[in-house]
């Protein structure tokens, strides 16, 4: 039988000559789609889980009694497991919307399964700058960072800082390659030199070897082209060899709070790296932060800039499925393109055509300990990359749905 809400929209459509819109199965559901158990469990995890919820609890139904539930899978960073949830998901659970999903592996195969589906993608933690560009999908909003960006961006910041000969330690997946090629790209561009590059599979524990290479090279930054656990335990390494020490700087591509204090301010002290958001920028990140601190299963925690981002694409997609009165990825990915504004995590924000969301980017150093006054005092910022600087020109990235 045909709810209620259903019956009067259509109704509505009648008298009115107009296509109606509604919620299918009067319910809105997110699905939180990441690593639970493996090197992104503390930059993702439940704490994505519970940013989803408070985004959810913000919403509050829109002012239209909207109901919304947040379901969670663990897609254990591979991608034949994650499209098998994802399609579980839309073929039979109902889910309307999957979002964070951290590793592009996994992200690019949701990307391709949910394309011209009824469901929406909202990639706040999938780095691969293909969602939008060549891989771009009408389903698809990606929020946060992306390859084009982290690798351009830092190396930007780093280059203007006399940073001119590089060498890598790069993760062996999607991730990895994109950041580094998009890296050498800009470096090469611009009159530096890339010595070397040492690639390393995904969940390494010993970087010894690679480390050696990467001091051997003489190379003025060594750029971790990695994320999560590898390059925490690469940053802890580099400590024992004495690499900043001696005169090399070391740049993270994708490091977040959450790692920074997993390896200790001690260790990471002097790292530079570029993030979307800080919990301690200003007035309304700190009272999210510390409302996310608050959450259970959270003790203290401050979250990441990922996890901030499934809050924030979360509550955009709720707010614009309030506006269509539908959770059709047809109706809600349109008007979650016309916001232009300030975001209060991420400040200045623009969606545009290709899905892009584009914001200002951020490079900070780590503290050093005795500059450290309080629990996740740890960044000091370098500079801001404005939202315009910051990501890759819409008419580069050739993308179909730009017109």
């Amino acid at each position: 039988m045909k709810n209620l809400k259903w019956t009067l929209a259509l109704a509505a459509s009648l008298i009115g000559g107009t296509a109606s819109a509604e919620i299918s199965d009067n319910v809105v559901r997110v699905g939180v789609l990441n690593d639970i158990s493996g090197i992104f469990q503390d930059t993702n995890g439940m704490g994505s889980v519970e940013a989803a919820r408070m985004a959810a609890e913000d919403f509050n139904g829109g002012g239209k009694g909207i109901k919304v539930e947040i379901v969670y899978a663990d897609h254990q960073n591979k991608a034949d497991v994650g499209n098998a949830i994802a399609r579980k998901w839309l073929d039979v659970e109902g889910v309307d919307a999957i979002v964070d999903v951290p590793n592009s592996a996994v992200g690019l195969s949701i990307n391709t399964l949910l394309r011209d589906s009824r469901m929406t993608y909202l990639a706040s933690s999938t780095a691969s700058a293909d969602l939008t560009g060549k891989a771009c999908s009408p389903n698809t909003i990606q929020w946060v960072n992306d390859t084009w960006a982290t690798g351009n961006t830092t190396a930007a910041a780093m280059m203007s800082r006399g940073g001119k000969d590089w060498y890598f330690l790069t993760v062996d997946y999607a991730l990895g390659k994109g950041i580094e090629a998009e890296a050498q790209k800009y470096i090469d561009g611009r009159g530096g030199k890339v010595l070397g590059s040492s690639k390393h599979p995904l969940g390494t524990s010993d970087f010894a070897s690679f480390l050696l290479q990467a001091q051997g090279s003489k190379a003025q930054v060594i750029g971790l082209a990695n994320a999560g656990g590898d390059t925490i335990n690469a940053v802890k390494q580099a400590s024992e060899f004495g690499i900043q020490q001696s005169g090399q700087k070391l740049v993270a591509f994708l490091l977040f709070i959450n790692d920074v204090h997993g390896m200790g301010i001690k260790v990471a002290q002097g790292l530079q790296l570029m993030e979307a958001f800080y919990w301690d920028m200003n007035d309304d990140t700190r009272a999210f932060a510390m409302r996310f601190a608050a959450r259970p299963g959270m003790n203290g925690k401050m979250p990441s800039g990922n996890q901030a981002g499934v809050y924030a694409s979360t509550l955009a997609y709720l707010n614009a499925v309030a506006v269509t009165g539908s959770d059709n990825a047809k109706d809600v990915v349109p008007e979650m393109k016309k916001f232009k504004g300030k975001d209060r995590l991420f400040g200045d924000t623009t969606i545009r055509q290709d899905g892009r969301v584009v914001h200002p980017m951020y490079l900070f150093e780590v503290k050093k300990p005795e500059d450290s006054k309080y629990p996740y005092d740890y960044y000091k910022l370098v500079s801001t990359i404005p939202a315009e600087q910051a990501f890759r020109p819409m008419a580069e990235g050739g993308c179909e749905l730009v017109k």
